[in-house]
């Protein structure tokens, strides 16, 4: 126990040394991770005596990472985007796997395992490129979202290629009874999918929500994704299969923002194991004895890949440096190929060689892949500050406006909202209003908006304003400094009960603090003049006149504080 908890220790302070490192670089927290493993793995350092059991724990990153895809791969949002996601996503993939699937055979690699390896390589790398695009402010640009269409259907091509997995290393393939068997497995798979989200997940997670527990509704989500991988490995195929079957059950549920707050922190810290678990696994001496083919193998990969992907760009109606740009963004190999390479390698379908040789090509693809953003940023000074747009794509933004709680009052703003066609997001903790409004149509989430992961799985991270009619002050507070902290930029707009709280509110950093009860009082007064036979004319005078004084000593914090 004592030399596990060493080598936890270990990978930690490698880790916290080597990631910012590369951050600081732009080279990516990927890449950190890879080499903090590399230097404390036996081809350096040797300071991990079991690479064997970090390996295992790390799988669980995996399973996790699995399953936020599945809850991101939303069939709205493919439908929206299916043009370039099925069209240009597909012939990605067919084409670029197709092509290295021929080089790998003709490189001496078994038929079966050149099958695995060339779709396997065609994959990019969805956390080091959104990652990219993120930091350099071009996910909304024409290139940014063709690049995450390309994604989006890589992702999704990594299920049926972890199936495909156990099929090629049976001793004898045969295609009428295997496949059939794969056939009735799929089937099976997407029957409860269907029947586990309607009927089976959604009113457990019900139940769970109106504990008021966020300890129970935490063990509920890692319960979700660990049972359901669990359950698909006794059947025979894979964890990272099952989790993901667990995303897609919950991508449309009403809980999914709360559910992937709860699951990040786990997925962030375990799916780092998992690339640090690679590079510990990575042997240098297989680069330093022949360092000419690998870097011939890795120029291959990137030329190929590259060069394939940009006329297909170019036929879907991109500009010739557009076309470029997303083909330079996703030449290299990614994370989904480390993971396939490594259960390949564990089910026998791929030598130790072999996998050693892919190992070192896919992390020196990612090692170059911000120099290949660079250039294509380069290319594109015009394009990338979001002028271009793509039809039929769904903008990152989930919604300009985010409702921090739908009571009574938020209902209100979202029914004016709705009425003249202004899209809006509403985050609520009662559960049983969540399942009310989301049945009247609103898009009202379950999460708790005092957590920052919620807001950013609601797309907050990007809103314009944020509306807060929560009925608790503390709350309020909370989310209101926080807020003000991430989002200097961002118009908040805060509810409050009197005077004295919405001046503290304006300290605290509301753009606007609005008052209840002096609203009620003015309506109040309003109908009460109306009733007297005073002239509407003087009714509007006095109010407005009221209303602005009010406000005024409101704002008065700001000019005392100055």
């Amino acid at each position: 126990m004592v030399t596990y908890l060493s080598d936890i220790i270990i990978l930690l302070i490698a880790a916290v040394i080597a990631v910012p490192i590369f951050q600081t670089l732009k080279l990516g927290a990927v890449s950190g991770f890879l080499v903090a493993g590399v230097i404390v793995g036996s081809s350096v350092l040797g300071l991990i005596d079991k690479p064997e059991e970090i390996a295992h724990l790390s799988e669980i990153g995996v399973v996790l990472l699995l399953f936020v895809i599945g809850i991101e791969l939303k069939p709205s949002r493919l439908w929206l985007m299916r043009r370039f996601v099925f069209g240009l996503g597909s012939l990605q993939l067919l084409v670029t796997g197709a092509v290295l699937t021929g080089l790998a055979y003709y490189a001496g690699a078994s038929l079966r395992a050149a099958i695995l390896i060339g779709p396997a390589l065609a994959l990019s790398s969805t956390a080091f490129v959104l990652q990219l695009l993120t930091e350099r402010k071009a996910l909304n640009s024409s290139y940014g979202r063709t690049a995450f269409a390309i994604l989006l259907l890589q992702d999704l091509a990594v299920v049926p290629l972890l199936a495909l997995i156990p099929l090629l290393s049976m001793p004898e393939l045969s295609i009428g009874k295997d496949i059939g068997i794969a056939l009735a497995e799929s089937l099976f798979i997407l029957t409860v999918v269907i029947l586990g989200g309607r009927y089976f997940l959604n009113p457990i997670l019900h139940r769970v929500a109106m504990s008021d527990s966020p300890e129970v509704f935490t063990a509920s989500a890692v319960l979700i994704v660990l049972g359901t991988a669990l359950i698909t490995e006794r059947i025979g195929l894979s964890m990272a299969l099952g989790s993901f079957i667990a995303g897609l059950l919950i991508s449309d549920s009403s809980y999914r923002h709360q559910i992937m707050a709860e699951i990040q922190p786990f997925r962030g810290l375990l799916l780092g194991l998992f690339f640090m678990s690679m590079g510990m696994s990575l042997n240098l001496n297989y680069f330093f004895d022949n360092p000419e083919i690998t870097l011939i193998l890795l120029a291959t990969l990137i030329i190929f890949k590259v060069g394939l992907l940009w006329p297909l760009a170019y036929l879907f109606g991109l500009k010739g440096k557009t076309a470029l740009a997303v083909a330079l963004v996703l030449g290299q190999s990614g994370e989904f190929a480390m993971v396939l390479f490594a259960l390949a390698n564990e089910s026998g379908l791929l030598s130790e060689n072999v996998f050693q040789q892919l190992l070192l090509v896919v992390l020196l693809s990612m090692l170059v892949t911000p120099a290949l953003a660079m250039f294509s940023q380069l290319l594109l000074q015009s394009h990338v500050k979001g002028k271009d747009t793509i039809e039929n794509i769904e903008a990152m933004i989930q919604a300009p406006i985010v409702i921090a709680g739908f009571g009574r009052v938020g209902n209100r703003i979202g029914d004016v909202l709705s009425i003249i066609g202004q899209s809006f997001v509403a985050l609520d903790l009662d559960a049983d209003r969540v399942e009310m409004e989301r049945a009247n149509g609103h898009p009202v989430f379950y999460g708790d908006v005092r957590q920052p992961e919620v807001l950013r799985a609601a797309g907050a991270s990007e809103a314009k304003i944020m509306i807060i009619t929560i009925n608790d002050m503390q709350a309020t507070e909370q989310l209101l400094i926080s807020l003000r902290e991430t989002r200097p930029d961002m118009s908040i707009f805060v509810r409050g009960h009197d005077l004295n709280q919405c001046r503290y509110l304006k300290e605290l950093g509301a753009t606007v603090a609005i008052s209840e009860n002096i609203e009620a009082s003015l309506e109040l007064a309003r109908v009460a003049l109306k009733e007297i036979g005073v002239k509407e004319i003087d009714q509007r005078l006095v109010l407005d006149n009221f209303r602005r004084s009010y406000h005024a000593q409101i704002n008065e914090v700001k000019k005392d504080n100055s």
